[in-house]
């Protein structure tokens, strides 16, 4: 009679540990802040206001970011986030964006791309479609101050301003 105790792994069990890694990993890197996961990628942490209730990056790099409210922010000029905004991240980039605007000549364009051609230079190129904007990369050192623009959303981005914005 043997004493030698017989433990048996069962035979899927690796099989789904290998199923649950990219689950697990996709995890670790929503308990890291925002800010932290833009800056890894090149990019300043103050792209996107205060106020972030939560973010989904995948494997392949779509980002999903929730504000919980539209929000208006000033950097250089008024910028539009609708509540959930989307992108492609990438080192040094965040590209087809969905659900951002800037204000350009009083009309509200909606952002396609923020790039970080050459970190050293310190300028950072945000395309509205039909032209580039350069700005300095320290601008969006720190996270804006969100407004809830309070309903006023739609007339924000199609061009009027009635009334003013609420912190609300």
């Amino acid at each position: 009679m043997s004493l030698t105790p017989r433990f048996h792994v069962p035979i899927f069990l690796p099989l789904i540990i290998i199923l649950l890694l990219p689950l697990i990993t996709i995890e670790a890197s929503d308990s890291t802040p925002l800010h932290q996961v833009l800056r890894n990628h090149g990019l300043p942490a103050g792209l996107f206001p205060e106020g972030v209730k939560s973010y989904k990056l995948d494997q392949n790099g779509a980002l999903e970011v929730h504000l919980g409210h539209p929000c208006l922010v000033h950097y250089e000029t008024a910028v539009f986030f609708d509540s959930v905004v989307k992108a492609n991240l990438s080192f040094g980039q965040l590209k087809v964006f969905k659900g951002m605007s800037r204000e350009e000549l009083f009309l509200w364009l909606p952002v396609k791309d923020i790039i970080v051609t050459d970190p050293s230079n310190g300028l950072i190129v945000i395309d509205i479609g039909f032209a580039f904007k350069h700005l300095a990369f320290s601008r969006f050192d720190d996270p804006p101050t969100c407004i809830n623009p309070s309903g006023q959303g739609l007339a924000l981005k199609i061009g009027g301003r009635k009334g003013g914005f609420s912190d609300q």
